[in-house]
């Protein structure tokens, strides 16, 4: 009989070399050529085009390039670099010592291999290590705003608002999202006070109950420093460093953790201008290696990091189903990923419901997004995602049966 089968990690692979019986040594010699990766170079001179092009077919893959850069005629060329990883990272070996730029491209080659193969992550907060590996950490909403998009003002006072937070942390949630801005689209900014009037009271009264670590939602400095003063540990800045300067010496002094978020405009403006991306998750996945390198240069480790695609923000309905169905691109930015679906508009253009009768429309998209690598989902719904979120971690590590 023959069955096809397909690879989609190095641990599979593993597992099933060891089914099979191979001996160790073989393992460890065939496992890169299981998976295949395909990366793009973008506008490279001819010259460097034609160079990988031949020592990729030298090594058995292959690599497509513009039709005149074998005659020179255009000036540059996207390069596309097909083949395992093996046979990658002999290219990498290959031109390391070239000249023209060549031995950047190994490097970042290098770089990017290692991004992608990388399973399990340990995200560093100002009190603890948070293991971002096999099981999908749920970060619970928690708006404390009037005019939240999913729950109008439903926890907006203080005691209904801890109320709700020890309830999602009951139903299993690894961590809770404060937020006392909203930002749903055509939404505007409130004054700091207003902000910390709202959410500061909710921190002490939760961390005082409950032992999972708290993020708020801001985009402010001075809200971040007071947050983390009262017990918060991450902050989840939608405007990935680009809303306070402050921002990035501020969680660096706190050493909290930092959740950087793509965003095409402000929320007031951000569905209303020009939508359209030449490379959208390539532009994303720029977007948000600048702002983390910014952070890293202010100080804040990389450990400390985790990149959002930010769906619906900036972008049309396609768009965000485009990300959920190619997420896995954003592995090559070596940080974990998060992402935010839950009950968002473009779930209701599907289904036609409201925002709070969207849980399977959500359930959909958490659970795509964890097959591409997603390692935490921000959701409203943490008790009924919590069990999306463990059949699906179920499915994913279903070859370590084969061990």
């Amino acid at each position: 009989m023959i069955k096809i089968i397909e690879i989609k990690n190095l641990e599979q692979a593993a597992a099933i070399f060891r089914k099979i019986g191979v001996d160790a040594y073989g393992i460890g010699a065939m496992i890169p050529k299981t998976i295949n990766l395909n990366v793009l170079l973008e506008k490279q001179s001819c010259k460097i085009a034609n160079i990988i092009k031949q020592e990729m077919l030298s090594l058995g893959g292959d690599a497509a390039v513009a039709r005149g850069s074998v005659a020179c005629s255009v000036p540059t060329t996207d390069v596309l670099i097909m083949g395992t990883i093996k046979q990658l990272s002999s290219l990498a070996k290959k031109i390391e010592k070239q000249p023209f730029g060549l031995n950047i491209i190994a490097q970042n080659i290098m770089e990017t291999i290692g991004n992608v193969v990388q399973k399990e992550f340990i995200l560093k907060t100002s009190r603890r290590e948070i293991v971002l590996d096999r099981q999908t950490k749920v970060m619970g909403i928690l708006n404390v705003t009037p005019d939240s998009f999913s729950d109008g003002g439903l926890f907006y006072a203080q005691e209904k608002a801890i109320e709700r937070g020890l309830q999602m942390a009951e139903e299993g949630a690894d961590m809770i999202d404060i937020g006392g801005e909203s930002t749903r689209p055509g939404s505007r900014s409130v004054p700091v006070d207003v902000e910390l009037k709202r959410i500061v009271p909710v921190i002490k009264g939760l961390i005082k109950k409950i032992k999972i670590p708290l993020s708020v939602d801001t985009k402010k400095a001075r809200v971040a420093e007071q947050a983390m003063e009262a017990g918060a540990e991450i902050i989840n800045d939608i405007s990935a460093l680009n809303g306070d300067r402050n921002m990035a010496d501020t969680v660096r002094r706190k050493r909290a953790a930092l959740v950087l978020m793509h965003m095409k405009g402000q929320p007031g403006n951000m569905q209303k201008g020009n939508l359209e991306y030449d490379n959208l998750m390539g532009e994303i996945a720029d977007y948000l290696k600048k702002s983390a390198q910014k952070a890293i240069k202010a100080g804040v480790k990389k450990e400390a990091i985790v990149v959002d695609p930010g769906i619906g923000f900036g972008k049309t309905m396609q768009d965000n189903y485009k990300i959920l169905k190619n997420l896995s691109e954003l592995k090559s930015l070596g940080m974990p990923i998060m992402i935010g679906t839950s009950r968002k508009s473009f779930i209701g253009k599907i289904t036609g419901e409201e925002p709070q009768e969207r849980i399977e429309g959500t359930a959909a998209t958490v659970t795509a997004a964890i097959m591409s690598g997603c390692h935490i989902i921000r959701v409203h719904d943490v008790a009924a995602m919590k069990k999306v979120a463990a059949v699906t971690d179920a499915m994913m590590n279903a070859e370590r049966v084969l061990t």
